[in-house]
């Protein structure tokens, strides 16, 4: 292949790795402004905390159920049917969202938004680990940062939508028009696209292979480290403004400030991480941090005062980056050739999941919400405890120069 001939592939490859991110920042920046607005919302529709549960849970429900089937299909030779159908529907729904003037339409919509968002976004990552099967926890890293960012634009686009008086919906209107971009992009990578599939055509032979898959030691290994690293994720996020407020005294105003400078400080380490995974493997890193976790969250919930906790909470931010993305990756590499099946097997193994939040805080409700933040450790634990020694670990996947 002549020089110009491999500048314009890596050029081509590029793109459409840049597409593939865009696209998960958009629906990141996405959450990441609905759930800055979910006070315009409730107000302006009037709903109740009841309805708000029901928003949130009731989709994700019906996604978990979905998601397994879009999985398999991704495989089986519908991939790229399935990532630019989820592109159009994800932006009608979004649309939807924003002319919803009652509770039942924007249930509806959301009910919609979450499995087009799974076709679009899910599917989306599976092809990106397609494109450089060598360099999954790099590649990982880099979606990871992709989404961090849009988690952190979404409120600042929702105050600036509000200093223009556009509201929350002609936010979620702009957001209809912004999904356009990365999925006419995209629309012209379709047969980059086709060529990342499995090449199996047979439906129930995917089934039979994810059922499969679910039985492998190894896949439920980063299966299970996943479900328990999130609680050091998405869960410790939940708990921990109701905790700085309820346990620690702090104002509401200074809750929001500590939530934003951990998903901050993550977002910085989510920046770190990518050259740091040329250089080191991702499991050693994993068990270092994990370690680190360990001795830093006790030090959080014994520290004296708001401010100590603060500075803790910056390093807790920093220290678990990674976790989802080496994580994800492994279970991509434990997967090979199955990577649209992936989505299967996380979402079947994530409906367990789900229940922990309920558990936690029904902990909470019969005991304390210092018990349940000290339940969070078992995260950590787990990683420590999971993630294979050097010596188990043998070359294992491998992507990266050792430490």
């Amino acid at each position: 292949m002549s020089s110009s001939a491999r500048s314009h592939a890596l050029r081509h490859t590029a793109v459409f790795a840049f597409t593939l991110l865009a696209i998960e920042f958009l629906d990141e920046f996405v959450f990441g402004a609905r759930e800055a607005a979910w006070p315009l919302i409730r107000t302006d529709l009037g709903l109740s905390y009841a309805q708000v549960g029901l928003l949130l849970g009731l989709p994700s429900l019906v996604s978990s159920l979905v998601e397994p089937f879009l999985g398999i299909l991704g495989d089986v030779g519908r991939r790229r049917v399935l990532i630019l159908g989820g592109g159009v529907v994800f932006a009608l729904a979004l649309l939807l969202t924003a002319l919803s003037q009652d509770f039942p339409v924007l249930l509806i919509s959301f009910i919609i938004l979450y499995p087009a968002s799974g076709a679009f976004v899910t599917l989306s990552q599976a092809t990106l680990m397609d494109t450089d099967p060598a360099r999954h926890e790099q590649n990982m890293a880099r979606w990871t940062l992709a989404g961090s960012l849009g988690v952190v634009a979404g409120p600042i686009a929702l105050g600036a939508a509000a200093t223009l008086n556009l509201g929350w919906r002609g936010l979620f209107f702009l957001f209809a028009g912004l999904t356009l971009i990365p999925l006419t992009v995209a629309y012209r990578f379709r047969l980059a696209i086709g060529q990342r599939e499995s090449g199996k055509t047979d439906f129930r032979a995917g089934v039979v292979d994810a059922l499969r898959a679910l039985r492998r030691g190894e896949v439920l290994r980063w299966l299970t480290l996943l479900q328990f690293s999130d609680l050091m994720l998405d869960v410790l996020l939940g708990f921990l403004a109701l905790y700085l407020v309820d346990v620690v005294g702090a104002t509401p105003a200074q809750a929001a400030m500590a939530v934003a400078v951990w998903t901050g400080l993550g977002m910085v380490g989510n920046l770190l991480l990518i050259p740091l995974l040329e250089r080191v493997r991702g499991l050693p890193y994993l068990r270092l941090s994990a370690a680190v976790e360990l001795v830093l969250f006790p030090a959080f919930l014994l520290a004296p005062g708001f401010w100590a906790r603060l500075v803790l909470l910056a390093l807790l931010g920093l220290f678990n980056t990674g976790w989802y993305s080496v994580l994800q990756a492994q279970l991509y590499s434990a997967m090979p050739g199955q990577s649209g099946t992936v989505m299967t097997v996380g979402n079947v193994f994530g409906l367990v999941g789900a229940f922990v939040p309920l558990g936690l805080g029904l902990v909470a409700e019969r005991f304390d919400l210092v018990v349940t933040m000290w339940l969070l450790l078992l995260g950590p634990l787990a990683l420590l405890v999971g993630i294979p020694s050097p010596q188990r670990e043998g070359g294992e996947n491998e992507q990266a120069p050792g430490l």
